[in-house]
């Protein structure tokens, strides 16, 4: 951990900014400096007047250049105030952790639960701290021990995620603790699934859709085919199939896709005979599915932010449109869409004209029948609105 302090002079922009909480240290801050910074390095930023405004730490990240701690001039950054808010940000989770349907949630939230750069999730009985910069993994003793006075994990796991433009850092995630089963067996809404902790940047659940998953089981699902675009490992497929679906069909580009969602299906009892599951680049299956006149009642939309594939580049900023007018091409007179994008740059309203585009486009009247941000476990700052980075809207064709 770097003891050395930066001063930097905010103008009267950023001053007014960082007194109504907003958290990032941006790069026009650290220009002044003849020296670069090094991570994890402490910051204390001042008015143009020599006043205290915040205090933070240099680590950098997609979104900043690091984050504010603390806006009290008395406040210490050292292991207490980590124990504080990690302490707090646990305290705020009592519904889950009393909550025997669901055993795998969000713990802590990054800046919305008072550290940036900073996530934890528990997944039964074991945490998966993520880091985002070198910065805060140069703290990393103190949060792990701020996590040990908090809860008794049986075992820890960390995820490095400040390789080039916040990729993950390959190598063996395992801290502390017992080692977990691979597979382990969490639960979600009274639905198993199973996760691996120590297998690269993600554990085979995106825990922030729970409550979309939810809803497709228990009020969309029923007596439908349905069909589950950049699926991963199934997780929707098997929310829909549990719910009553005749059919689920499962589309990813990853090769152990196939494997993995067959898993999921096996943990839950679900009958394969009823489900198709396809490796291949999603917007060739719509091609395939056009030509074979393939129509489906409930299709789901959850592409990464970026991806590539040998035939074409996709981006969610530029391409949505794009994949909506294929989506509505393959659903069923009536159906519904389930729209969904993780990325925090696009906000919904943003969103929403992308989903009236693509259906002006393809001349099909729609209604938006529901919409759901992050759930109450992943807090953010009304400040920093980058931090509610998931938009979901469910919309039916009005044929």
């Amino acid at each position: 951990m770097s003891s050395t302090e930066i001063k930097l002079q905010a103008d009267s922009r950023l001053t007014a900014l960082y007194k109504r909480g907003y958290p990032v240290i941006e790069q026009e801050l650290l220009e002044q400096l003849d020296e670069h910074p090094v991570e994890g390095d402490l910051v204390t930023i001042e008015d143009e007047a020599g006043a205290f405004v915040a205090k933070g730490y240099y680590g950098e990240q997609n979104k900043g250049r690091g984050w504010i701690l603390s806006t009290k001039k008395e406040e210490v950054i050292d292991v207490q105030l980590f124990v504080q808010r990690i302490q707090k940000a646990f305290a705020m989770r009592g519904r889950l952790f009393a909550d025997e349907s669901t055993t795998a949630f969000r713990v802590f939230n990054g800046e919305g639960d008072g550290i940036g750069g900073l996530t934890i999730d528990f997944y039964g009985e074991f945490g998966v701290i993520t880091y985002y910069s070198e910065g805060i993994y140069s703290m990393k003793e103190w949060v792990v021990e701020a996590v040990y006075r908090t809860y008794p994990f049986i075992g820890l796991y960390e995820k490095k995620r400040f390789a080039n433009k916040g990729a993950y850092v390959e190598g063996d995630d395992f801290v502390t603790g017992e080692e977990a089963p691979e597979p382990l067996f969490i639960i979600e809404n009274d639905l198993s699934y199973a996760v691996y902790l120590n297998d690269g940047p993600m554990t085979g659940i995106f825990l922030d859709q729970r409550e979309v998953r939810k809803r497709i089981n228990e009020h969309y699902a029923k007596g439908k085919s349905v069909l589950n675009t950049f699926s991963y490992t199934g997780a929707f497929s098997v929310a829909a199939a549990t719910g009553g679906a005749v059919q689920t069909t499962s589309v990813d580009l990853a090769s152990r896709s196939k494997e993995r969602t067959i898993e999921q299906f096996s943990v839950n009892e679900v009958d394969l005979e009823q489900q198709r599951i396809h490796v291949m680049d999603v917007f060739e299956y719509f091609k395939y599915a056009q030509k074979k006149e393939l129509r489906f009642d409930l299709v789901v939309l959850d592409p990464p932010s970026f991806a590539r594939s040998k035939k074409q580049t996709f981006s969610v900023t530029k391409d949505y449109s794009a994949l909506l007018k294929q989506a509505i091409k393959v659903t069923a007179e009536n159906g519904v869409i389930v729209a969904s994008t993780n990325n925090s740059v696009l906000g919904m309203r943003k969103f929403k004209s992308f989903v009236e585009q693509a259906f002006a486009s393809e001349k099909v009247a729609y209604t938006i029948l529901e919409e759901y941000t992050v759930p109450d476990d992943y807090p953010y700052l009304k400040q920093y609105k980058e931090g509610n980075f998931l938009k979901v809207l469910f919309i039916k064709r009005e044929d």
